[in-house]
């Protein structure tokens, strides 16, 4: 096995665009790949593209029908059939809409297959992790659900265990779906509460079923919930459940959106506090998945100050190559900002933040929303997998 990483990347991944008033901006992805590059962290990975995904792969998840729609969506933006959620508001119909969202899935699904075949322990796709696009349809800027293909493509090739964990600020709706009745696939999801925020799911009630039932694990934070909290309540489920589960592989999806900045949602995270859960990703890859770890992206709409800050981290963690938190960020890439933006760069690699939080163990306090939040999560979830509350 290769002792380097792999970051997945194209050029071409910033196809994927929306267009000039939409929240997802593509230039978050290539300032990100500016800021690794700035930092060097290119020449501490291999870096690696792949192929986009064929129509086989893409049926692992997502239906015919809705391929075939997003094809012709992707020929004639006109003819976009919104019943199929494309042309949307939210997912605008782009001519080459089918290809730049099959390269971005390509590059999960090879992140996947190398992990899973040796090559190296740990592959990053911070362009991927678009986990809302659902079987039938695009939802949320998501139009193919790659980590749901990049799991499924882990259990085609013959993985019997597999753990998904998603910080994004929204649910990891389109995940859960996808894998609701499936014992082999352990999704778990911390985000803001579903009374405040898209997608209005992801309750703690939401535990799978048939033979997939406690198979889902549902974490809903109270808006405004900070570092402390978000800690808390990430200690408190996921390492518990990983022990349990043992997973074969930890795949992991890192939305910037919990940050303070970011303008489409609620809570109040610092990087410092994004950073703090990707070293705890990491270490929980080598505890408990012989240290393979597949980590994607995600939402992030705070696409300067935020975005490329943190997924940096995520790139440095994952190689081994960590960038100190008190770094200046390299005046070339605050140039690069400017030019492409019109904005000034941020200068630091940190939100000045020192994250703390007291564990579960510690007590609970029963009114404490974080705390009722916590414990709804627990109860709901943590006995149908034979564990305590």
């Amino acid at each position: 096995m290769s002792g380097r990483a792999q970051l997945m990347w194209d050029d071409a991944v910033t196809g994927y665009d929306f267009g000039d008033t939409h929240p997802m901006d593509p230039v978050r992805l290539a300032l990100t790949m500016g800021l690794v590059r700035a930092f060097g962290l290119d020449t501490a990975v291999d870096l690696r593209s792949a192929k986009p995904v064929g129509d086989s792969t893409l049926r692992l998840v997502h239906r015919q029908d809705y391929v075939a729609a997003v094809r012709a969506a992707s020929a004639d933006p006109r003819s976009a059939d919104q019943s199929y959620g494309l042309g949307t508001v939210d997912d605008p119909a782009f001519a080459g809409m089918h290809e730049a969202s099959a390269l971005i899935a390509g590059l999960s699904v090879g992140a996947a297959e190398a992990v899973w075949r040796g090559e190296t322990e740990h592959a990053v796709n911070f362009t991927g992790g678009l986990h809302h696009a659902m079987p039938g349809s695009a939802a949320g800027f998501c139009v193919y659900n790659d980590p749901a293909l990049a799991i499924a493509r882990l259990l085609e090739l013959g993985a019997e265990r597999v753990a998904y964990v998603d910080v994004d600020v929204h649910h990891g709706d389109g995940v859960q779906a996808a894998f609701w009745e499936d014992p082999r696939v352990l999704t778990i999801s911390l985000h803001e509460h579903p009374r405040t925020l898209f997608p209005q799911t992801g309750w703690p009630e939401e535990t799978g079923s048939g033979a997939g039932e406690g198979a889902a694990v549902n974490v809903a934070l109270p808006a405004g919930t900070g570092d402390a909290g978000w800690l808390r309540a990430f200690h408190a489920v996921v390492p518990e459940l990983l022990a349990d589960f043992r997973p074969q592989v930890l795949v992991t999806q890192h939305g910037a959106d919990t940050h303070f900045e970011d303008p489409l949602a609620h809570l109040a995270v610092s990087l410092d506090a994004q950073r703090s859960v990707m070293e705890s990703c990491h270490e929980l890859a080598h505890r408990y998945a012989d240290g393979r770890w597949v980590a994607l992206g995600g939402g992030g709409y705070a696409v300067v100050d935020v975005v490329p800050r943190s997924w940096t981290h995520l790139v440095g963690i994952a190689a081994h190559a960590p960038v100190d938190p008190e770094s200046v960020v390299p005046p070339s890439w605050r140039d690069l900002v400017y030019a492409r933006t019109r904005q000034l760069g941020p200068g630091r690699m940190t939100d000045g933040r020192t994250p703390a939080w007291q564990a579960w163990e510690d007590g609970y306090d029963p009114a404490d929303r974080l705390d009722q939040a916590v414990l709804a999560s627990r109860k709901a979830a943590f006995p149908l997998r034979g564990l305590l509350t």
